[in-house]
């Protein structure tokens, strides 16, 4: 599920019956819409076994907490990752000078303090697998953050990145609107380490994933994958780490409570007028183009939505005698269905 600009997962062993669980949390705010999907995919009053997370930065976790407590469920992190899912320490703080658009440009407007689950907090089993996932197994893959984690399914090749590589260039705001498909690096702005950051892709490109589904971007397979995340490992350096960053020769130095020291900041005197100048036509951009979809958007999506229930209902009446959509029957290849699994 795309919220906004950030990907979350809804996943289960089977597919389509029995347990799940939710991996990322998505942004502040997205817990209602979290619920309703939840409730689409698997029937009225559905709730995980478990919610896992890649890392805790605030578009993974911004409705971590409150889904937790509605749900009544543990959240499962690495141990590196738990002391920013349990108040003990914010991350290191974002680079918005490494260059590459309005996304990096903004990111000292993103929040950066911690959350705070308290004993709903549990670290992933020391052994790989993943709770309530047989079959899966997590990889430590860390740079973007210090605990982050990818998920890996080896019957398939299936991945759940995170943000360890992404599918789309996430420093650009343009890029971002139009999900242009491609392999990059983590999101620059919140990377703290980069030599361990390459060595995190170095280490999934070596599983040759079938399927990368990641934290940002539309999910990708194939030969266009493997090719684009083979090429990302071996020339990470020119590809991937920016040309100059607070993080770029310096790592932030973090152990098991947090951030124990972080390089100074690159001074920039131009960098206040550009975040500045960015919010103000990102805003304003974002505020014509929620009044264009109240005043003529609203009919066609109405008109659109009856039509795609009316063939369901033609093709799988089933589903609605029971009152339940099912997700997992046959959709029209032609339309884009955000609960549809890969």
């Amino acid at each position: 599920m795309r919220n906004v600009f950030v990907n979350l997962f809804f996943v289960r062993p089977e597919p389509s019956s029995g347990p799940w669980v939710l991996v990322d949390a998505g942004l502040p705010g997205a817990a209602g819409k979290i619920r309703h999907a939840a409730e689409t995919l698997f029937g009225e009053g559905a709730r995980p076994e478990a919610i896992i997370m890649t890392h805790g930065h605030f578009d993974h976790a911004g409705a971590l907490k409150t889904l937790a407590e509605h749900w009544d469920v543990p959240v499962y992190a690495h141990r590196l990752e738990l002391p920013y899912l349990t108040g003990r320490s914010s991350y290191p703080p974002p680079d918005p000078t490494v260059g590459g658009g309005a996304m990096a440009l903004m990111s000292v407007l993103y929040p950066k303090t911690p959350y705070d689950l308290g004993n709903r907090a549990h670290e992933l089993p020391t052994d790989g697998s993943v709770p309530n996932l047989p079959g899966w197994r997590w990889v430590h893959t860390p740079g973007h953050t210090p605990g982050h984690v990818s998920f890996f399914r080896d019957s398939d090749r299936l991945l759940i990145a995170g943000d360890a590589f992404v599918t789309v260039e996430q420093e650009s705001a343009i890029a971002v609107w139009e999900q242009r498909q491609e392999v990059h690096g983590p999101p620059k702005y919140f990377t703290c380490d980069w030599h361990a950051a390459r060595n995190s892709v170095e280490t999934l490109a070596q599983l040759k994933p079938a399927i990368a589904a990641t934290g940002h971007g539309v999910p990708m397979r194939g030969d266009a994958l493997q090719q684009e995340l083979e090429q990302l490992a071996r020339e990470f350096n020119r590809l991937a780490v920016p040309a100059h960053g607070r993080y770029v020769h310096q790592p932030a130095q973090t152990d098991e409570s947090g951030v124990v020291s972080v390089p100074p900041p690159v001074i920039s005197p131009r960098t206040p007028l550009l975040v500045g100048a960015t919010a103000a036509v990102v805003g304003l951009a974002a505020y014509a183009i929620l009044t264009q979809r109240r005043n003529g958007s609203n009919k066609h999506l109405k008109r659109r939505k009856q039509n795609r229930m009316r063939r369901h209902h033609l093709d799988y009446p089933e589903a609605y005698a029971s009152g339940v959509i099912d997700p997992f029957a046959p959709t029209d290849e032609g339309e884009y269905n955000p609960y549809h699994p890969i």
